[in-house]
């Protein structure tokens, strides 16, 4: 049996943000809609807001980009993990 790898949330400060572009915020937009769909996790309106100090913001309510990255890593976690037997 392997331990978990810990993994810590991207905070919203964190200088790797300033590398992404709008084009890549919305592939990862379209990411979440998609992988979010079977969660019930939807965000239809969901789509880059604009850019303060260099990082790009995402419109729901102006959450900064470490937000949907957070949520990506979430819901690709969910998919390895093996489902629960009820």
């Amino acid at each position: 049996m392997t331990t978990p790898r810990r993994r810590y949330p991207m905070k919203p400060g964190d200088p790797r943000l300033r590398a992404f572009t709008d084009d890549h915020v919305r592939s990862l937009l379209s990411e979440l809609h998609e992988r979010g769909k079977k969660f019930g996790l939807v965000w239809p309106s969901a789509t880059t807001d604009h850019t303060i100090d260099g990082c790009v913001l995402v419109c729901f309510n102006t959450a900064p980009l470490s937000t949907l990255l957070n949520l990506l890593t979430l819901l690709l976690d969910a998919d390895r993990e093996p489902p629960c037997d009820s």
